[in-house]
């Protein structure tokens, strides 16, 4: 009776320990590092049309509600190669206090006010758009290891920079392995004012293919949705 007593005992506790294990526990999900770019080029719909700002505020608000706790968003805006023209930057992170929604909430009202502000002359709109230079810089800022990183870029994708003038016919440069093993670079409003299918189609072939030597995993690239 004894013995058996010990065997049930002993059974017990391995069945509480594979319980208690992180195999056996729900696994929490893994936090992501979302990067948002606005493409504030006088080229973008982003900087000047109010209805298009609000949709594309909606669009990428959506893909924010369902972070997890201790998320990262990072909103900046790009253009021309002067940080002084580029100095919102505006930081927050998911918790017990910011959730998912409040914090996407408030990253779509900074985006759906961008016309105004640049009216209002507190936002600029630029004359080129340094698209590349911008994914540079910030692939310095997150570790792909360390959580699940991926790029929302509010732009047209028409480089227009010393690298290349997409709209011109020209390419992009191969990139360096920038953003090893991050999940997704995804483009809202790639080809937007490009005049063609044509051009939609080869401006997001290129930046498919750039996304795919920089380490991406998935590139998404949408003209509408």
């Amino acid at each position: 009776m004894r013995l058996f007593l010990i065997a049930c005992a002993a059974a017990l506790a391995a069945s509480l320990s594979l319980a208690l294990s992180p195999a056996g526990a729900d696994e929490m999900p893994r936090p992501q590092t979302v990067i948002i770019g606005l493409d504030m080029s006088k080229s973008n719909p982003l900087v000047e049309d109010p209805a298009y700002a609000a949709r594309v505020a909606q669009r990428t608000a959506a893909e924010l509600e369902a972070l997890s706790l201790k998320s990262r968003v990072m909103l900046r805006t790009f253009g021309s190669y002067d940080t002084s023209a580029n100095a919102l930057k505006v930081d927050e992170v998911v918790s017990a206090r910011s959730k998912p929604q409040a914090v996407a909430e408030g990253m779509s009202a900074i985006i759906a006010a961008v016309p105004r502000l640049v009216q209002e002359g507190k936002l600029k709109a630029q004359g080129y758009t340094n698209v590349v230079s911008f994914l540079e810089n910030m692939s310095q800022l997150v570790d792909c290891d360390a959580s699940e990183v991926r790029v929302i870029l509010l732009t047209d994708g028409f480089e227009d920079s010393e690298y290349t003038k997409l709209a011109s016919g020209g390419s992009l440069p191969m990139p360096e392995r920038l953003y090893p093993g991050c999940a997704e670079m995804m483009m809202l409003g790639v080809g937007q004012g490009g005049g063609s299918p044509s051009a939609t189609k080869r401006v997001r072939e290129q930046w498919a293919q750039w996304a795919e030597g920089a380490g991406f995993e998935k590139f998404t690239g949408l003209y509408d949705w």
